[in-house]
């Protein structure tokens, strides 16, 4: 039976937001428009300033949103699920929340969460604990200190562990082909891992 009940998915539909199991912490997800954004900001009083990455259950799908290169998908495979975050170009300019021209986009490995994107398209993939206070790793928990309903979380625990790593995939301007690999953030894959992988690719 699925836990994804229409009561989610019409919350979110609905330009609401939702607490939702990864691989690490609690998300908070919201569709990536302009409403729904508003809405996640203000209630984690989230500066506009520091955008937020996209959740999606393949690369693919992410597609209609960012410019998804043939390194992007092949890095993916050769890494556990999850464990890397995308910043790619985006298609057309998002919401500057979004990151703007360059958007963050990460693979979830969580198969509740892969559910919920499955369901409703791609998803902001935030922390829904606040920054700079003990994390919790209960979907529940974090969304009773958000003050939100029962209709607005996927029930469950998160593992905690290091976070995703992040890399920034840039486009050569000198070769079409020919891209750039540059580790923003240092998480559960190390430097050295990424840099023996973009080394040896192709």
């Amino acid at each position: 039976m699925s836990i994804i009940t229409p009561e989610l998915i019409q919350n979110l539909n609905s330009n609401g937001v939702v607490v939702y199991p990864t691989s690490t912490l609690p998300g908070l997800g919201c569709l990536p428009n302009k409403i729904a954004l508003d809405n996640l900001y203000r209630l984690k009083n989230r500066p506009a300033e520091q955008p937020v990455s996209l959740g999606v259950a393949d690369i693919r799908q992410a597609a209609s949103l960012v410019d998804v290169p043939t390194i992007a998908v092949d890095i993916l495979h050769n890494f556990p699920r999850g464990s890397l975050t995308l910043i790619l170009d985006a298609v057309t300019k998002l919401d500057n929340r979004l990151g703007g021209n360059r958007v963050a986009v990460r693979v979830l490995a969580d198969v509740r969460a892969i559910e919920l994107v499955n369901a409703v398209g791609p998803i902001t993939a935030t922390s829904a604990n606040h920054s700079g206070v003990e994390p919790v790793f209960s979907t529940k928990l974090a969304a009773e200190i958000l003050g939100l309903g029962h209709e607005c979380f996927v029930d469950g625990e998160c593992p905690g562990g290091a976070p995703s790593t992040i890399l920034s995939i840039v486009k050569s301007e000198i070769e079409p082909d020919d891209y750039t690999v540059t580790i923003i953030r240092e998480g559960v894959i190390p430097r050295n891992d990424v840099e023996t992988w973009t080394r040896n690719y192709r």
